[in-house]
Protein backbone atom coordinates (compact mmCIF):
# COMPACT_ATOMS: atom_id res chain seq x y z
CA UNK A 1 0.00 0.00 0.00
CA UNK A 2 1.36 3.51 -0.92
CA UNK A 3 1.67 5.73 2.04
CA UNK A 4 1.69 9.57 1.81
CA UNK A 5 4.59 11.52 2.48
CA UNK A 6 2.90 13.14 5.45
CA UNK A 7 2.85 9.87 7.24
CA UNK A 8 6.77 9.92 8.13
CA UNK A 9 6.10 13.39 9.78
CA UNK A 10 7.93 14.63 7.42
CA UNK A 11 7.17 18.29 5.20
CA UNK A 12 5.19 17.19 2.85
CA UNK A 13 4.49 20.82 1.53
CA UNK A 14 8.59 21.02 1.63
CA UNK A 15 7.70 24.55 2.58
CA UNK A 16 11.58 25.13 3.40
CA UNK A 17 12.67 23.54 0.20
CA UNK A 18 13.93 26.49 -1.96
CA UNK A 19 14.27 26.22 -5.45
CA UNK A 20 17.75 25.78 -6.82
CA UNK A 21 18.63 29.11 -9.22
CA UNK A 22 20.78 28.84 -12.48
CA UNK A 23 23.51 31.45 -12.32
CA UNK A 24 26.22 33.04 -14.42
CA UNK A 25 29.94 31.67 -13.81
CA UNK A 26 32.62 32.07 -15.83
CA UNK A 27 30.04 33.57 -18.56
CA UNK A 28 28.35 30.67 -18.43
CA UNK A 29 24.47 29.81 -16.79
CA UNK A 30 25.32 26.88 -14.41
CA UNK A 31 22.90 25.27 -11.73
CA UNK A 32 23.57 26.21 -7.90
CA UNK A 33 23.04 23.59 -5.65
CA UNK A 34 23.38 23.02 -1.76
CA UNK A 35 24.52 20.10 -0.72
CA UNK A 36 24.93 18.71 3.03
CA UNK A 37 27.83 15.96 3.83
CA UNK A 38 29.93 14.74 6.75
CA UNK A 39 33.39 15.31 6.23
CA UNK A 40 35.14 12.40 4.09
CA UNK A 41 38.45 12.56 2.61
CA UNK A 42 37.23 10.98 -0.07
CA UNK A 43 34.81 13.69 -0.65
CA UNK A 44 36.66 16.44 0.02
CA UNK A 45 38.03 17.75 -3.55
CA UNK A 46 34.08 18.03 -4.27
CA UNK A 47 33.68 20.16 -1.53
CA UNK A 48 36.69 22.03 -1.88
CA UNK A 49 35.97 22.97 -5.28
CA UNK A 50 39.03 20.97 -6.65
CA UNK A 51 36.00 18.77 -8.81
CA UNK A 52 33.59 20.50 -10.27
CA UNK A 53 30.20 18.27 -10.94
CA UNK A 54 29.75 19.35 -14.98
CA UNK A 55 27.15 22.52 -15.40
CA UNK A 56 26.65 22.76 -11.60
CA UNK A 57 28.10 24.94 -8.72
CA UNK A 58 27.78 23.41 -5.63
CA UNK A 59 27.29 25.32 -1.79
CA UNK A 60 28.46 22.62 0.37
CA UNK A 61 26.92 22.27 3.91
CA UNK A 62 29.06 19.89 6.40
CA UNK A 63 26.89 18.46 9.46
CA UNK A 64 27.04 15.35 11.53
CA UNK A 65 25.17 12.59 9.66
CA UNK A 66 22.69 13.16 12.77
CA UNK A 67 21.46 16.34 11.75
CA UNK A 68 22.11 16.15 8.02
CA UNK A 69 19.24 13.08 7.93
CA UNK A 70 17.28 14.78 10.34
CA UNK A 71 16.84 18.25 8.31
CA UNK A 72 16.67 16.36 4.85
CA UNK A 73 14.64 13.34 5.96
CA UNK A 74 11.62 15.58 7.71
CA UNK A 75 12.33 18.89 5.48
CA UNK A 76 14.51 18.50 2.69
CA UNK A 77 16.26 21.93 3.43
CA UNK A 78 18.97 21.27 0.83
CA UNK A 79 18.53 19.80 -3.17
CA UNK A 80 21.41 16.82 -2.56
CA UNK A 81 21.66 15.41 0.54
CA UNK A 82 24.21 12.20 2.15
CA UNK A 83 20.91 10.41 3.09
CA UNK A 84 20.89 7.20 5.69
CA UNK A 85 20.51 3.37 3.04
CA UNK A 86 17.52 2.48 5.10
CA UNK A 87 15.47 5.31 5.47
CA UNK A 88 15.89 5.64 1.57
CA UNK A 89 14.86 2.31 1.01
CA UNK A 90 11.91 2.74 3.05
CA UNK A 91 10.36 5.94 1.41
CA UNK A 92 11.42 4.12 -2.14
CA UNK A 93 9.38 0.77 -0.89
CA UNK A 94 6.07 3.04 0.05
CA UNK A 95 6.67 5.18 -3.01
CA UNK A 96 6.27 8.23 -1.41
CA UNK A 97 10.59 9.25 -1.64
CA UNK A 98 10.81 13.22 -1.90
CA UNK A 99 13.61 11.99 -3.17
CA UNK A 100 16.40 10.04 -5.47
CA UNK A 101 19.56 8.33 -4.76
CA UNK A 102 22.51 8.10 -6.77
CA UNK A 103 24.38 4.90 -6.21
CA UNK A 104 27.51 7.01 -4.69
CA UNK A 105 27.81 4.89 -1.38
CA UNK A 106 29.98 7.56 1.27
CA UNK A 107 30.00 5.74 3.79
CA UNK A 108 30.61 1.98 4.65
CA UNK A 109 31.02 -0.01 7.71
CA UNK A 110 30.97 -3.40 8.56
CA UNK A 111 28.77 -3.62 11.57
CA UNK A 112 29.89 -6.75 13.78
CA UNK A 113 31.44 -4.10 16.07
CA UNK A 114 28.27 -2.29 16.48
CA UNK A 115 27.01 -4.36 19.43
CA UNK A 116 27.69 -3.48 22.88
CA UNK A 117 26.95 -5.09 26.99
CA UNK A 118 28.20 -5.31 29.98
CA UNK A 119 30.78 -8.30 30.18
CA UNK A 120 28.64 -9.40 33.41
CA UNK A 121 25.56 -9.81 31.35
CA UNK A 122 25.99 -13.37 30.45
CA UNK A 123 26.10 -13.01 26.69
CA UNK A 124 29.20 -14.59 25.62
CA UNK A 125 27.70 -15.66 22.03
CA UNK A 126 25.35 -14.26 19.11
CA UNK A 127 23.39 -17.07 20.14
CA UNK A 128 23.06 -16.06 23.69
CA UNK A 129 21.01 -12.69 22.14
CA UNK A 130 17.83 -15.16 21.95
CA UNK A 131 15.32 -14.13 24.32
CA UNK A 132 17.26 -10.98 25.77
CA UNK A 133 16.45 -7.28 25.91
CA UNK A 134 17.89 -5.32 23.23
CA UNK A 135 18.23 -1.91 22.53
CA UNK A 136 18.29 0.15 19.49
CA UNK A 137 18.10 3.66 18.37
CA UNK A 138 16.03 3.28 15.41
CA UNK A 139 14.49 0.00 14.29
CA UNK A 140 15.30 1.84 10.71
CA UNK A 141 18.95 2.70 11.15
CA UNK A 142 20.96 1.26 8.72
CA UNK A 143 23.67 -0.42 11.37
CA UNK A 144 20.76 -2.43 13.07
CA UNK A 145 19.25 -3.47 10.05
CA UNK A 146 22.67 -5.17 8.60
CA UNK A 147 23.19 -6.57 12.55
CA UNK A 148 19.75 -7.94 12.50
CA UNK A 149 20.05 -9.45 9.11
CA UNK A 150 23.48 -11.21 9.68
CA UNK A 151 22.49 -12.44 13.72
CA UNK A 152 19.60 -14.08 11.93
CA UNK A 153 20.76 -15.74 8.55
CA UNK A 154 24.46 -16.27 10.42
CA UNK A 155 24.07 -16.88 13.74
CA UNK A 156 20.84 -18.52 14.31
CA UNK A 157 19.07 -15.30 15.82
CA UNK A 158 15.48 -15.65 16.74
CA UNK A 159 14.44 -12.05 16.01
CA UNK A 160 10.69 -12.66 17.67
CA UNK A 161 12.41 -13.57 20.69
CA UNK A 162 14.21 -10.43 21.53
CA UNK A 163 12.51 -7.77 23.68
CA UNK A 164 13.71 -4.70 21.15
CA UNK A 165 13.41 -1.19 23.37
CA UNK A 166 13.85 2.22 20.88
CA UNK A 167 15.98 5.16 22.76
CA UNK A 168 18.35 7.78 21.72
CA UNK A 169 21.73 6.40 21.93
CA UNK A 170 23.42 9.03 24.63
CA UNK A 171 20.23 11.25 24.83
CA UNK A 172 17.01 11.21 25.64
CA UNK A 173 13.93 11.71 22.77
CA UNK A 174 14.92 10.17 19.66
CA UNK A 175 12.43 8.90 17.49
CA UNK A 176 12.15 7.06 13.95
CA UNK A 177 12.29 8.81 11.22
CA UNK A 178 9.77 6.63 9.01
CA UNK A 179 6.79 4.45 9.71
CA UNK A 180 7.63 1.19 10.26
CA UNK A 181 5.63 -2.19 8.91
CA UNK A 182 7.22 -4.59 11.70
CA UNK A 183 6.56 -8.21 11.54
CA UNK A 184 4.11 -10.43 12.96
CA UNK A 185 6.15 -11.55 16.65
CA UNK A 186 8.34 -8.78 16.68
CA UNK A 187 8.24 -7.43 20.31
CA UNK A 188 9.16 -3.51 20.22
CA UNK A 189 8.64 -0.21 22.35
CA UNK A 190 10.36 2.87 22.76
CA UNK A 191 11.96 4.55 25.85
CA UNK A 192 11.86 8.35 25.26
CA UNK A 193 12.96 9.49 28.35
CA UNK A 194 15.73 7.54 28.09
CA UNK A 195 18.88 6.48 26.42
CA UNK A 196 20.62 3.34 25.82
CA UNK A 197 23.96 4.26 27.16
CA UNK A 198 21.54 4.76 30.77
CA UNK A 199 20.04 1.90 29.91
CA UNK A 200 22.54 -0.63 30.05
CA UNK A 201 24.50 0.66 32.82
CA UNK A 202 21.65 -0.21 34.70
CA UNK A 203 20.62 -3.65 33.43
CA UNK A 204 17.48 -2.65 31.83
CA UNK A 205 18.75 -3.71 28.65
CA UNK A 206 21.19 -6.46 28.07
CA UNK A 207 22.64 -4.93 25.04
CA UNK A 208 22.60 -2.22 22.60
CA UNK A 209 23.18 -2.09 18.84
CA UNK A 210 24.03 1.13 17.42
CA UNK A 211 26.09 2.66 14.96
CA UNK A 212 27.41 5.34 17.34
CA UNK A 213 29.00 3.47 20.38
CA UNK A 214 27.48 4.55 23.91
CA UNK A 215 29.30 6.99 25.74
CA UNK A 216 29.83 4.53 28.69
CA UNK A 217 31.83 2.25 26.34
CA UNK A 218 34.79 4.99 25.69
CA UNK A 219 34.80 4.98 29.80
CA UNK A 220 37.17 3.28 31.16
CA UNK A 221 35.73 0.93 34.04
CA UNK A 222 32.61 1.04 32.46
CA UNK A 223 32.36 -2.64 31.79
CA UNK A 224 31.26 -2.00 28.64
CA UNK A 225 32.70 -4.14 25.82
CA UNK A 226 31.50 -5.09 22.23
CA UNK A 227 30.19 -8.57 21.52
CA UNK A 228 33.02 -9.82 18.89
CA UNK A 229 36.28 -8.73 20.97
CA UNK A 230 37.72 -9.11 17.15
CA UNK A 231 35.22 -8.24 15.22
CA UNK A 232 38.03 -7.06 12.34
CA UNK A 233 38.45 -10.99 11.98
CA UNK A 234 34.75 -12.22 12.22
CA UNK A 235 33.87 -9.02 9.55
CA UNK A 236 36.63 -10.27 7.18
CA UNK A 237 34.93 -14.00 7.79
CA UNK A 238 31.69 -12.29 6.66
CA UNK A 239 33.12 -10.58 3.75
CA UNK A 240 34.75 -13.79 2.50
CA UNK A 241 31.33 -15.79 2.49
CA UNK A 242 29.41 -12.88 1.32
CA UNK A 243 31.02 -10.35 -0.35
CA UNK A 244 28.54 -7.73 1.55
CA UNK A 245 30.42 -4.45 2.34
CA UNK A 246 27.62 -2.68 4.35
CA UNK A 247 26.52 0.17 2.81
CA UNK A 248 25.62 2.71 5.40
CA UNK A 249 24.62 5.91 3.20
CA UNK A 250 23.48 7.31 -0.50
CA UNK A 251 23.80 10.42 -2.22
CA UNK A 252 20.32 11.81 -2.38
CA UNK A 253 18.86 14.68 -5.13
CA UNK A 254 15.12 16.21 -4.09
CA UNK A 255 13.06 14.90 -6.57
CA UNK A 256 11.69 17.97 -8.05
CA UNK A 257 15.38 18.95 -8.50
CA UNK A 258 16.08 16.17 -10.29
CA UNK A 259 12.98 15.75 -12.35
CA UNK A 260 13.77 19.31 -13.91
CA UNK A 261 17.51 18.39 -14.36
CA UNK A 262 17.77 14.95 -14.77
CA UNK A 263 21.07 15.13 -16.04
CA UNK A 264 22.12 16.03 -12.60
CA UNK A 265 21.94 13.19 -12.03
CA UNK A 266 24.79 11.69 -14.18
CA UNK A 267 27.06 14.66 -13.91
CA UNK A 268 26.75 14.50 -9.95
CA UNK A 269 28.18 10.41 -9.83
CA UNK A 270 30.67 11.78 -12.23
CA UNK A 271 31.78 14.18 -10.05
CA UNK A 272 31.61 11.70 -6.72
CA UNK A 273 33.85 8.85 -8.67
CA UNK A 274 36.31 11.21 -9.64
CA UNK A 275 37.11 13.05 -6.05
CA UNK A 276 36.73 9.18 -4.78
CA UNK A 277 39.94 8.12 -7.31
CA UNK A 278 41.79 10.92 -6.33
CA UNK A 279 41.52 10.61 -2.69
CA UNK A 280 42.49 6.46 -3.68
CA UNK A 281 45.61 7.94 -5.31
CA UNK A 282 46.37 10.17 -1.90
CA UNK A 283 46.14 7.15 0.54
CA UNK A 284 47.95 4.85 -2.32
CA UNK A 285 50.84 7.88 -2.07
CA UNK A 286 53.66 6.49 0.36
CA UNK A 287 55.45 9.83 -0.51
CA UNK A 288 53.83 11.22 2.32
CA UNK A 289 51.26 10.14 4.96
CA UNK A 290 47.46 11.27 3.36
CA UNK A 291 45.96 10.34 7.35
CA UNK A 292 47.73 10.81 10.69
CA UNK A 293 48.58 6.80 11.14
CA UNK A 294 51.54 4.94 11.06
CA UNK A 295 51.99 1.75 8.82
CA UNK A 296 49.36 3.72 6.23
CA UNK A 297 50.51 2.19 3.14
CA UNK A 298 51.06 -1.33 4.67
CA UNK A 299 47.25 -1.48 5.69
CA UNK A 300 46.13 -0.57 2.25
CA UNK A 301 48.03 -3.22 0.86
CA UNK A 302 46.39 -5.38 3.67
CA UNK A 303 43.14 -4.12 2.04
CA UNK A 304 43.48 -3.93 -1.28
CA UNK A 305 44.66 -8.30 -0.76
CA UNK A 306 41.63 -8.57 0.81
CA UNK A 307 39.12 -6.51 -1.11
CA UNK A 308 40.59 -5.87 -4.08
CA UNK A 309 41.97 -2.63 -6.29
CA UNK A 310 38.28 -1.44 -6.83
CA UNK A 311 37.49 -1.98 -2.68
CA UNK A 312 35.38 1.42 -2.09
CA UNK A 313 33.11 1.04 -5.66
CA UNK A 314 29.93 3.09 -6.54
CA UNK A 315 27.73 1.95 -9.27
CA UNK A 316 24.89 -1.12 -9.23
CA UNK A 317 26.64 -4.04 -10.62
CA UNK A 318 30.01 -3.91 -8.31
CA UNK A 319 27.79 -3.92 -5.24
CA UNK A 320 24.91 -5.83 -6.24
CA UNK A 321 25.68 -8.71 -3.34
CA UNK A 322 25.13 -5.68 -0.96
CA UNK A 323 22.20 -3.70 -2.37
CA UNK A 324 20.41 -7.64 -3.17
CA UNK A 325 21.22 -8.84 1.09
CA UNK A 326 20.02 -5.29 2.30
CA UNK A 327 17.31 -5.05 0.21
CA UNK A 328 16.16 -8.57 1.55
CA UNK A 329 17.27 -7.56 5.36
CA UNK A 330 15.19 -4.57 4.78
CA UNK A 331 11.83 -5.72 3.75
CA UNK A 332 12.07 -9.25 5.96
CA UNK A 333 12.29 -6.42 9.14
CA UNK A 334 9.60 -4.50 8.11
CA UNK A 335 11.33 -1.68 7.11
CA UNK A 336 10.37 -1.76 3.61
CA UNK A 337 6.95 -2.39 2.52
CA UNK A 338 8.17 -4.64 -0.34
CA UNK A 339 10.92 -6.27 -1.88
CA UNK A 340 12.39 -4.02 -4.03
CA UNK A 341 15.72 -5.02 -6.44
CA UNK A 342 18.73 -3.30 -6.72
CA UNK A 343 17.52 -1.53 -9.93
CA UNK A 344 14.18 0.31 -8.02
CA UNK A 345 16.21 2.52 -6.06
CA UNK A 346 18.56 4.42 -8.54
CA UNK A 347 17.05 6.42 -11.62
CA UNK A 348 17.65 4.93 -15.26
CA UNK A 349 20.60 7.51 -15.89
CA UNK A 350 23.15 6.13 -13.55
CA UNK A 351 22.21 2.69 -14.29
CA UNK A 352 24.39 2.25 -17.32
CA UNK A 353 26.98 4.48 -18.90
CA UNK A 354 28.59 5.48 -22.22
CA UNK A 355 31.31 3.01 -23.68
CA UNK A 356 34.14 4.79 -26.23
Amino acid sequence: MKLPVKDFEMNSENESASTPNYIEKDGVSQLQLTIALNDYDHLRDLVTGVVRPEGIVLTPLIFSVEEIFYRFTYHQEWEVSEMSFAKYVSLTAAGSAPMVAIPVFPSRVFRHSAIYLKEDSGVKSPQDLNGKTIGIPEWAQTAGVYVRGLLSEFYDVDLTSINWVQAGVNQPGRKEKVKLQLPEGINYSTREGASLNELLLSGEIDVAITARPPLSFMQAGSGVVRLFTDSRNEEKNFFRKTGIFPIMHVIAIRRDVYESNRWVAMNLYKAFDEAKQRSMERINDITASSIPLPWQSAFVEEVISEFGHEFWSYGIQKNRATLEAFCRYAYDQGVASRHLEPEDLFPPEVQASFKV
